[in-house]
């Protein structure tokens, strides 16, 4: 139950981003790169406290020796979170809220199926038969039948959604405590998300009180939080289910894009939404029992 519990509150807290992402840019209360700067630093501010709180200062310390921060691991890992963030607040200009995670989570599952296929592990016929009602319900909200997303936004996130299934991937094999790992990423984040400043130049600042809120809001809580408790429970699911369970996402995302960004509800994303659903139980099914099977 506290696993259910605290997968479902990190899926929350993922639909939320792209809710006040969506808010403050389609609003124009501030630009993408100052919304995913404010989020990257306010997100490792507010880990920090975190650390401090739980008395996991020492391991954190220890997690940014000079030693540690020679490998590959941490910049990685920092990297992906920042091109994730980066990529995500542009797409967001051209995307709503439901598109988005649509196309967002549908880039993660397609890429972490492939891992999880490169790594050897087996596929069963449950699994197949999830992964296809899934995508034949992505497929269908982003069809013919619909006005289509941008194709710039959706490519920009596409390329979100491969940076967030490379940091789940590192989260599935990272040896640290969740909390320790994520704050790390988050500081290492900072300097590149300060770097934004030079490599987007030529986006001109544009922020206000309601922009910055909405910034701190999702690098504190949808994201510093909710990343947190994802770390954590990462380590018990496979990587094929760590991606079809974030295609719950762009559900409650549409739900949350319905209640607080006003946007429409169709009978597609119904349809839609019923596929998924049906999918990501046919590939929960599978899990257990592949554990009851050892």
């Amino acid at each position: 139950m506290k696993l259910f519990i605290t997968t479902l509150i990190a899926l929350i807290a993922f639909a939320g981003n792209s809710v006040v992402c969506r808010l403050a840019l389609a609003e124009g209360s501030i630009d993408a790169n100052t919304f995913t700067i404010v989020r990257l630093i306010s997100g490792a501010s507010a880990l920090l406290i975190f650390a401090v709180l739980f008395k996991n200062g020492n391991t954190l310390k220890a997690s940014l020796t000079k030693s540690k921060l020679k490998t590959i691991e941490p910049w990685l890992s920092a990297f992906l979170l920042w091109l994730y963030a980066i990529t995500f607040s542009f797409a967001y200009i051209e995307l709503g809220a439901a598109a988005g995670a649509l196309i967002l989570f549908a880039s993660v599952q397609i890429t972490l199926a492939i891992k999880h296929k490169l790594n050897g592990q087996p596929t069963l016929g449950s699994d197949i038969t999830g992964l296809l009602l899934a995508f034949s319900g992505l497929l269908y909200w982003l069809g013919p039948q619909s006005s289509g997303p941008s194709m710039l936004g959706s490519a920009i996130m596409m390329i979100g959604g491969i940076a967030w299934a490379g940091y789940t991937y590192m989260g599935m094999v990272n040896t640290l405590p969740a909390k320790t790992s994520t704050t790390r990423n988050f500081i290492l984040s900072v300097p590149l998300a300060l770097l934004s400043l030079v490599f987007f130049y030529w986006v001109e600042p544009v922020f206000s009180s309601t922009g910055v809120l909405l910034a701190i809001f999702s690098g504190v809580v949808t994201s510093a939080l909710g990343y947190w408790l994802w770390y954590q429970v990462l380590p018990h699911f496979s990587g094929l289910i760590a991606g079809v369970l974030q295609l719950s996402v762009p559900i409650i995302a549409a739900l949350g894009g319905i209640v607080v960004n006003q946007e429409p509800i169709t009978l597609s994303f119904i349809i839609a939404s019923s596929l998924i659903l049906v999918g990501i139980f046919f590939m929960l099914k599978s899990q257990a029992n592949q554990a009851k099977s050892n």
